[in-house]
């Protein structure tokens, strides 16, 4: 049996107003971190990662309907599949 890794990276563009409260609901969700955030400009590097391709988009689309959130771009995507070692 194998199982699927999916790690991406993403840029998010946010009001410079709602910089603050979106970096914490970013934070609050499950395998995803704000790596990086300049407040004056709202911009984000956002790091997430998730079981499958599916979890993953539908996670990157809860990102780009919070509110404040302007603009989700995808910067990189690497998806690891290990199998499962047998004795």
């Amino acid at each position: 049996m194998s199982s699927e890794w999916h790690v991406s990276s993403l840029f998010v563009q946010t009001r410079p107003d709602a910089t603050e409260s979106v970096t914490q609901l970013l934070n609050a969700m499950a395998n995803t971190e704000v790596a990086a955030s300049e407040e004056a400009t709202g911009k984000l590097v956002v790091v997430m990662e998730a079981a499958s391709s599916a979890a993953l988009i539908e996670r990157i689309e809860s990102a780009r309907n919070l509110a404040g959130v302007l603009a989700v771009s995808l910067v990189y995507h690497q998806q690891d599949e290990q199998g499962e070692e047998t004795p």
